[in-house]
């Protein structure tokens, strides 16, 4: 019986897969690892791609969830919602790790290869802007980035039109009856949410009763999570530039450093931080 089984389980491993999907069809992994294509015949230009394509493969996914929480609030279905947020917010995690690894890279060994980079830049990256603008962190000025790709440009353009995330969990509070400021209600989607008070006294009365408002108190907490992670990614990424290339502009122009510095100022869910204090 022993011999049948074993001679049974080799006939499973030697399987002939010739008609059937195998882990690398499903998978496409013969066109994601044939795209790591380098520039030059530097040893650690294969770790600056891998990190970056990672990277944007796993913000791929976090706005996969962002949207679709955001139609779930919108619906004032909120529990659905709770675990994409509690995903994003784990893979947030992955993406901050993710430094540590790229830190790993001296600035001689960027030297090397830099200047095969031309104009490209992660300032370009248009998926973090559209994490940024979905989080609610909204500047029009740097659709000009992309107008030379129409494609880009348009669904840019219209995630900026629309309200974020924090919109709809600003209106999920209005339908439960907490009173809303109109100007909050029905803004110009295309600015940046400015904090106002009718807001932070809505959630203090969230917090304040949180067995009546469990599912908003647990929006929130929610929230602060992302908040709280994309600030660590924000700031992770400002000290591996800065560890790299000091305070050199960066290789699309940008301001490099500085421009890090100035958004970690930038509050996504301002009532959600001022409230504490006032708890």
């Amino acid at each position: 019986m022993k011999k049948q089984s074993e001679s049974k389980m080799e006939q499973g491993i030697h399987r002939n897969f010739s008609h059937h999907m195998t882990y690398g069809d499903y998978l496409q992994l013969d066109r994601i690892l044939s795209s790591q294509k380098r520039l030059s015949d530097h040893h650690d230009e294969m770790l600056f791609i891998i990190i970056h394509q990672t990277s944007e493969l796993w913000m791929k996914l976090i706005l996969h969830e962002l949207e679709a929480a955001v139609k779930s609030i919108r619906r004032d279905e909120l529990e659905p919602a709770f675990k994409m947020l509690s995903r994003v917010s784990r893979i947030q995690t992955q993406l901050i790790q993710s430094w540590d690894v790229l830190s790993t890279l001296t600035p001689a060994e960027y030297m090397e290869f830099r200047g095969k980079l031309g104009r490209s830049s992660g300032f370009q990256s248009y998926q973090n802007r559209l994490i940024e603008f979905t989080l609610g962190h909204k500047e029009e000025k740097v659709l000009e980035v992309y107008r030379h790709q129409p494609e880009l440009h348009h669904r840019l353009n219209q995630a900026l039109q629309e309200p974020g995330l924090y919109d709809a969990a600003i209106q999920s509070m209005a339908t439960r009856g907490l009173p809303i400021a109109e100007e909050c209600l029905n803004r110009d989607w295309t600015q940046n949410y400015q904090a106002h008070p009718s807001v932070e006294e809505a959630w203090l009365t969230v917090y304040r009763d949180v067995e009546k408002y469990w599912d908003l108190y647990e929006l929130a907490e929610k929230l602060v999570d992302v908040e709280d992670r994309q600030q660590q990614w924000r700031f992770n990424h400002m000290k591996t530039v800065e560890r790299v290339i000091g305070s050199k502009a960066g290789t699309g122009g940008s301001s490099g450093i500085h421009y890090l510095k100035r958004v970690l100022d930038h509050r996504f869910f301002p009532e959600l931080w001022s409230l504490r204090t006032q708890l």
